[in-house]
């Protein structure tokens, strides 16, 4: 073979292996699609604040329609510039041990296979940029795995001064974090991880660690607390839908109307690839506890803006602790907080018939397997929003008067007429050719076929 030849040969090859590592990665975590994931607070989600008493409340959730549960930080928490009587989740002292506050390694693997024999996944917290201020890691790795300052102390990023800044120059890093999450997949059965902060850490890590990590869970699931586009390089599934979730804040705080939202909906078809996964969520541990409950912050839009991240395109719906009972509280971050008393209620019922819908309906999956929103048009588009996901034979409509304002609503369905099913009431209904109705401020149905 002369020269010629063997570089179209290995051109060729090497074209056929990139294009196998794109599709194995496409493949990867099809689970996660129609997924509803839950995030558990286990400081707070029982009296005994423990993984044990989190173990119990799994069935609970199952029967509520959750896939996933992500697991706040389980370590060990530093003791160096501690807040608050217990100290943030996120000051990490040993990336390999359970906190002794939630129980020990036998307990965190009970709650796992607890977890997959209902049929869940689990998700576990994973701070990669930075470290408590008196880690393991401080006292027995070299001092270049850490960013020093001037005087030769380790750097605090962004202002947390419980926490260490790693170097992500020292490829030594990069390795010992790959080996601390390999830990907990190949031998504790965690099916992936939420990154907090993903996008102060390199790609190029990110990418390594997707690529070594898919190796050992071909179907591992990562989701980044970030959302730049890069991300979805070789690296994340998923990624958080921030400028959504502050945009519907402003929608039920009339700080914006909904064409924000429709704006913003558009946007972000362009923005991210097909295949991006977008966190779409009316509350989470952050917003909780240091700006209020979804009760505070969205008043009488809290319903409406909850099935509209079950609906909206690419989004992968999230459901923070205590909302499955509609409990009105923001968390202490740094000390117990328990939920007082914990039962199913008509909040319950209501975040149950969304997990219905959603597992019911491809078309409401995340990613390029769901269906595209098709706008149907109407006369009061600064309030209104009317549209169609549709795929595989399944059709869902919404129509949803995301205003404080009563409207009559007019439009045209064309070839969307006929008849439906309620999601939230399992009522037949007509949706005909012309619609004229009156809608009450911050309502809507949501039909299926």
């Amino acid at each position: 073979m002369n020269g010629k030849g063997f570089c179209l040969l290995y051109l060729r090859l090497l074209y056929f292996i990139t294009l196998k590592e794109t599709i194995d990665y496409m493949m990867n975590a099809v689970w996660s699609r129609n997924a509803v994931l839950y995030e558990m607070n286990l400081r707070q989600t029982t009296s005994e604040g423990t993984l044990a008493a989190a173990a119990e409340r799994l069935g609970f959730l199952r029967d509520l329609g959750i896939d996933a549960v992500w697991l706040m930080p389980h370590y060990p928490i530093g003791k160096v510039g501690r807040k608050g009587s217990l100290g943030s989740y996120y000051s990490i002292r040993d990336y390999r041990a359970v906190n002794p506050e939630f129980g020990t390694m036998a307990d965190f693997d009970a709650f796992v296979r607890r977890a997959h024999a209902l049929g869940m996944k689990v998700l576990i917290d994973w701070v990669a940029n930075h470290t408590s201020r008196d880690a393991r890691w401080l006292a027995e790795c070299p001092a270049d795995w850490y960013e020093r300052d001037a005087s030769g102390r380790p750097v605090v990023p962004n202002g947390w001064d419980d926490t260490a800044k790693l170097d992500y120059t020292n490829r030594a890093v990069w390795q010992g974090q790959i080996d601390a999450m390999r830990f907990w997949l190949a031998e504790h059965g965690v099916d992936g991880f939420r990154c907090d902060m993903a996008m102060l850490v390199p790609i190029e890590f990110w990418q390594e660690a997707a690529r070594r990590l898919r190796a050992v869970k071909p179907d591992l699931f990562l989701l980044a607390e970030a959302e730049e586009d890069y991300l979805f390089d070789r690296a994340f599934d998923a990624s958080y839908a921030w400028r959504l979730y502050h945009l519907m804040n402003d929608v039920a705080q009339q700080k914006v109307r909904v064409t924000a939202l429709r704006d913003y909906i558009y946007a972000d078809r362009n923005r991210y690839p097909q295949s991006a996964m977008r966190l779409v969520f009316t509350s989470n541990h952050d917003e909780n506890s240091w700006n209020g409950s979804e009760f505070t912050r969205m008043g009488g839009a809290r319903e409406i803006m909850a099935a509209f991240t079950f609906v909206v395109p690419r989004g992968l719906p999230l459901v923070y602790t205590g909302q499955e009972i509609g409990y009105d509280h923001s968390f202490a971050f740094f000390d117990r907080d328990p939920i007082p008393s914990y039962a199913a209620n008509s909040f319950t019922d209501f975040y149950r018939r969304l997990a219905g819908l959603r597992h019911a309906n491809p078309a409401l999956a995340a990613g390029e397997a769901g269906g595209e929103m098709v706008e149907i048009r109407n006369n009061a588009e600064d309030c209104l929003m009317t549209f169609v996901r549709e795929v595989k034979g399944t059709r869902v409509v919404a129509v949803m008067n995301l205003s404080p304002y009563a409207i009559h609503a007019d439009y045209y369905t064309g070839i969307y007429a006929g008849m439906y099913t309620d999601a939230m009431t399992g009522v037949a209904c007509e949706l005909r050719g012309h619609v004229e109705e009156d809608m009450a401020p911050w309502s809507y149905r949501i039909l299926t076929r």
